[in-house]
């Protein structure tokens, strides 16, 4: 029996996949392909078939995808770029020798037109290869998670009374993760999506002024939104106990964001999905209210 094949399957989108996916075909059309087979027990425990797949293997890869109707391959978390682009090419490779007839890959959105480019870079090299190596693909292009602006922070925003950022007026587009699950089910599930690339953005669009007057909303508190100078900002942060490296890497987002890049808008996922995503201020009331 041909399956629908998984990568990444115990992270948080794959689970999130996997748990949509069972509710639109039946289990023994699932395999899942993860380097822990023991912490993947769950799955077998629900009838999916689980395989040995470590991209640090290539050999295991073409293995785990042997068989495969549709490979839902998605990208890895390696921080370095060229590592992250060389585990794509060899999963991609794989996948041509396992003769996976159709291969689903989870890019980054509007990566076409500039969209932060320490993501943007690895997601286009991969998205080039998946053109030039002739398989039937779908990009699933998704925008930044929404659980990376809504998540522990947004208590310290509320307890200063202030965000601070470098970001100016500047708009960004975020989607939660389970709208981007549900999205890639309906796909693996369906029909009719060869060789389409889907924007998963969300129709709309918000900044950080916008995002501090939903926090004051949501929390009874007055949080007002302060942009500042690259290196002002960055001082803050380090102040504060960020880690340097990662508050390098946010001044680099805040660039983006006010450039402009990160804004752009789709109806693709709301038209996957059939309803609207989750808006910010959804997320921020359900994080508060949890």
């Amino acid at each position: 029996m041909s399956k629908i094949v998984i990568t990444g399957a115990t992270g948080e989108l794959g689970q999130l996949v996997v748990q949509h996916l069972l509710e639109k075909v039946p289990a023994n059309q699932i395999a899942v392909s993860v380097r822990n087979v023991e912490k993947a027990s769950k799955f077998a425990d629900q009838g999916i078939e689980v395989r040995y797949g470590d991209y640090d293997e290539p050999s295991s890869l073409e293995k785990a995808f042997a068989g495969a109707s549709k490979l839902l391959l998605i990208s890895t978390p390696q921080d370095d770029s060229v590592v992250r682009i060389r585990k794509h090419v060899d999963a991609i490779e794989a996948a041509k020798k396992a003769g996976v007839k159709h291969l689903l890959y989870t890019s980054f959105a509007a990566v076409d037109k500039g969209a932060f480019p320490p993501l943007g870079d690895v997601h286009s090299a991969t998205e080039y290869t998946l053109r030039a190596s002739g398989l039937s693909t779908t990009i699933l292009r998704n925008a930044f998670y929404q659980e990376v602006f809504v998540n522990e922070s947004l208590q310290s925003f509320v307890d200063s009374g202030v965000i601070v950022t470098s970001a100016g007026k500047g708009k960004v587009n975020t989607v939660e993760r389970n709208d981007l699950a549900l999205a890639a089910a309906t796909v693996l599930a369906g029909e009719g999506h060869e060789d389409k690339v889907y924007e998963l953005a969300s129709s709309e669009t918000w900044n950080y002024d916008e995002l501090a007057n939903i926090l004051s909303d949501v929390s009874g508190k007055n949080v007002t939104h302060q942009s500042m100078s690259d290196s002002e900002a960055l001082e803050r942060m380090v102040n504060s106990g960020v880690p340097e490296g990662f508050a390098h890497f946010q001044i680099a987002l805040y660039n983006s964001i006010a450039d402009g890049n990160e804004r752009n808008a789709s109806s693709d996922l709301e038209d996957l999905i059939g309803r609207k995503p989750t808006s910010i201020r959804e997320s921020i009331t359900h994080f508060f209210n949890k």
